[in-house]
C-alpha cells in the first residue's frame, strides 16, 4: 500500500469530507460499518504496483485528485432514448437509471415487474426494507482487506437492491444504467466520483437477469468505483452482464461478490470497451454442495488503455463446479491483465474447474500479461488451467481476400469471430445483438463483416 502514514491521512482527508456530505441520507445502523470502513482507507491509502494484486495496474493518477459527488439537484442531458441505446433494453423493459451516481427517478422504469420481485434505489429499500437489506449490505464484499471497497463502503448512499422472492421466475433482462455526464454535478475542478452499491438477493429456486451498464459522455475525468454483492439461496439461477464503456479519460474500478447456497448458479459475462483504465475484480464462493458459476469475460483495448480482469472461485465444498473463459483483443500501445485463480479447499472434493484465457494481440505494441493461478488442497478433483497469446493467422487472412474480402474486412471477420465465442454465450436475446452491434461498429469494414456473418 501507499508511502508512510501522513501520505495515507492525505489521501482520505477528501473522502472524510465526502463521507460528512453523504451522512444524511445514511441510516443509523450503518454509521458504524461506513466509518471503520473510513478508518480501513485511511489505513491501506490507495494500492501501489508495489502491492502484489496490483503490481501490473498503477492508480498513481488517482491519488492527487480533488474530489467531488454528483448531485441529485443537477440536471440531466440524458433521454429515456439515450438510456434504451446504451443497455439494449426495449421501450418496456424494468431498468432504473443513475446519472452521476444519483437516482433518476424520471428515467426509470419498474411497472413491468411481477408479484415477487423488488427493484428500488438503495435508499428507498433501507427506509422500507431494512429486514431484507441490513443481513447482507456490505457483509459480502470484504471492505476490511480491499482499498476501494473500503471506500465504497465508506460513501454508501445511493445504488440498487434487488429481491427475487422464493420460487420468482423473470426471465425478461433488468437494466442497471449508469451514466456519467460532463459537469453533472461535481464541483469546479474536481474529479466526479461515482460510487453506486448494488445488492441482489435472490431466495430459494429463484430466477433472474441482470444488466448492469456504465457509461460516460464527453471527455471528462472521473471515477467509477462499484461493488455489487451477489447472494444466491438454494437453486436460485442468475445470469448477469456487466457493460463498461466509460469515457475515454475516466477510471473504472470494479468488485463483484457472490455467495452461492447448495445447487445455486451465477452465469457472468464481463464485458470491458471504454475507459483509460478498468479493473474488474469476480470473487465467487461456492458456499454449499452442487453450486456452479460460469465466469465469461471479453475485454477490447487500443491507444493507451489499460484494462484488468483478476478473478477468484473459491470451492468451498465437495461436489461444485466452475468455467471460466476471458478473451482479449488488444491494439495500439494497450494492455491487458489476467490474473485467475481457483482455489479448491481441503474438504472439497470431487470438484469440477476449468479455466481459460485467450488473447489476440493486433500490433507490435500491445502487451498483456496472464497469469492462470491453482490452488488444489484435494486430490479428489477435475482442474485445468490454459492460456494462449497470439496474432492473426496470415494464412486465414490470405484465404479470406482470395473469397473476395479486403484487407480490413478479412482481419475484421477473424476478430469479430474470436469474440463471438464470449457474446453468444449471452442468453438474453436483445443484450446479445446489442452486443453483437456493438463489437462489429468497433471494427474496421464492419458492414462487410455483418453481410459475411450472415
Amino acid at each position: 500500500m501507499i508511502g508512510v502514514g501522513a501520505d495515507r491521512e492525505t489521501q482520505a482527508a477528501p473522502f472524510a469530507r465526502l463521507q460528512k456530505e453523504t451522512a444524511a441520507g445514511a441510516p443509523t445502523w450503518l454509521d458504524p460499518i461506513r466509518s471503520q470502513a473510513l478508518d480501513t482507507f485511511a489505513g491501506m491509502g490507495f494500492p501501489t504496483t508495489g502491492d502484489e494484486e496490483w503490481r501490473r495496474t498503477s492508480v498513481a493518477a488517482l491519488a492527487g485528485s480533488t474530489w467531488g459527488l454528483g448531485t441529485a439537484s443537477a440536471p440531466a442531458r440524458a433521454d429515456g432514448e439515450t438510456l434504451r441505446r446504451l443497455a439494449f433494453t426495449p421501450a418496456s423493459g424494468p431498468l432504473l437509471a443513475f446519472i452521476n451516481g444519483r437516482f433518476a427517478a424520471g428515467l426509470s422504469r419498474v411497472a413491468s415487474l411481477p408479484r415477487g420481485v423488488t427493484l428500488r434505489c438503495l435508499p428507498d429499500a433501507i427506509a422500507s426494507s431494512r429486514g431484507m437489506v441490513e443481513p447482507h449490505l456490505s457483509r459480502h464484499a470484504a471492505w476490511q482487506q480491499h482499498p476501494f471497497i473500503a471506500l465504497n463502503t465508506a460513501l454508501i448512499q445511493d445504488g440498487v437492491f434487488l429481491h427475487v422472492a422464493e420460487g420468482c421466475e423473470f426471465n425478461d433482462p433488468i437494466h442497471l444504467v449508469f451514466l456519467a455526464e460532463e459537469h453533472g454535478g461535481a464541483g469546479q475542478n474536481q474529479t466526479l466520483l461515482v460510487s453506486p452499491r448494488i445488492l441482489v438477493v435472490a431466495e430459494k429456486d429463484s430466477r433472474i437477469s441482470l444488466v448492469e451498464t456504465y457509461a460516460g459522455e464527453g471527455e471528462h475525468r472521473y471515477l467509477t468505483n462499484t461493488v455489487t454483492e451477489f447472494v444466491l439461496a438454494e437453486n436460485a439461477s442468475i445470469e448477469h452482464c456487466k457493460l463498461v464503456r466509460e469515457a475515454d479519460d475516466s477510471f473504472h474500478v470494479a468488485t463483484q461478490q457472490a455467495l452461492l447456497a447448495k445447487n445455486a448458479r451465477l452465469t457472468s459475462h464481463s464485458i470491458s470497451l471504454g475507459g483509460s483504465l478498468i479493473r474488474n475484480e469476480s470473487n465467487v464462493i461456492l458456499g454449499a454442495e452442487g453450486a456452479e458459476c460460469t465466469l465469461n469475460g471479453l475485454y477490447m483495448a487500443s491507444g493507451r488503455q489499460l484494462i484488468d480482469n483478476h478473478t477468484v472461485i473459491d470451492h468451498a465444498r465437495p461436489r461444485c463446479a466452475s468455467r471460466e473463459l476471458y478473451k482479449g483483443v488488444l491494439d495500439g500501445q494497450s494492455r491487458g491483465v489476467f490474473n485467475g485463480k481457483v482455489i479448491v479447499r481441503p474438504h472439497a472434493s470431487k470438484t469440477d474447474s476449468r479455466q481459460t484465457n485467450r488473447n489476440l494481440l493486433l500490433s507490435d505494441s500491445a502487451l498483456v500479461d496472464t497469469k492462470p493461478e491453482l490452488q488444489i488442497l484435494n486430490n479428489d478433483v477435475k482442474c485445468s488451467h490454459a492460456a494462449t497469446i497470439g496474432q492473426l493467422d496470415e494464412t486465414a487472412i490470405f484465404y479470406l481476400r482470395s473469397r473476395g474480402l479486403g484487407q480490413e474486412a478479412a482481419r475484421s471477420l477473424l476478430i469479430h469471430a474470436f469474440m463471438s465465442d464470449i457474446i453468444g454465450r449471452v442468453q438474453a436475446p436483445s443484450v446479445r445483438e446489442g452486443l453483437e452491434g456493438l463489437m462489429l461498429s468497433r471494427l474496421p469494414g464492419y458492414q462487410s463483416v455483418r453481410e459475411a456473418a450472415l
